[in-house]
């Protein structure tokens, strides 16, 4: 299994030093030359790969930590995205409603990423608690994942328990979504909500 991760601003940052606590490696692109951020992806650490959109798109599990407007910039890179799962760690934060057609916002990134099975997933943490180490006081730091794919909502629960969190599945788009989305000007329930778990 191969994993990328397109943005690395703040939360795409974040994200990498999760896999490179854990020794794995992640491919990390933006829309800019790799050579511009190869010296931030190596100070985070030798697993992270910096490369060209184009190349970490052939990864399996895909991150989407870029800002909710730069999506569909993202989904036209590839002309199918067939047997890939997208991981959307966007809010649609001050975006209208209107501009979605009224449905979560994680329903309408799917929408650009025909073919691909996509699940909402670590969205709910701000960039600061995202990164750090999941593991709290005995405790892992929990994540939201909701997919209307269940196949893809355990893919992705495995990966978080092997990066270290405590993955919490809460159903489909239009229900779990709902619940850990930022959209037009409201928040769901457990957006930025940072909870620990103990087994």
């Amino acid at each position: 299994m191969s994993y990328a991760i397109i943005g690395f601003g703040s939360i795409g940052r974040a994200l990498a030093k999760a896999f490179a606590r854990k020794g794995i490696k992640v491919s990390v692109a933006t829309t800019r030359d790799p050579e511009s951020f190869a010296a931030d992806a190596a100070a985070i650490g030798p697993t992270i790969l910096p490369k060209t959109l184009a190349d970490a798109l052939e990864a399996d599990i895909i991150f989407l930590a870029v800002r909710f407007e730069s999506h569909p910039d993202v989904a036209k890179a590839l002309p199918s995205w067939q047997g890939k799962t997208i991981v959307d760690v966007t809010n649609a934060y001050g975006v209208s409603l209107e501009g979605m057609g009224g449905q979560p916002s994680a329903r309408f990134v799917a929408q650009a990423f025909t073919g691909a099975k996509l699940v909402k997933g670590f969205n709910h943490l701000v960039a600061a608690v995202l990164d750090q180490d999941p593991a709290v006081h005995g405790g892992r730091r929990v994540v939201f994942l909701a997919s209307d794919d269940d196949g893809a909502t355990d893919e992705i629960g495995a990966l978080a328990e092997n990066l270290g969190f405590a993955p919490i599945k809460l159903g489909g788009l239009s229900e779990g979504g709902l619940l850990v989305q930022a959209r037009g000007k409201n928040w769901g329930h457990l957006i930025f909500k940072d909870l620990i778990k103990f087994d």
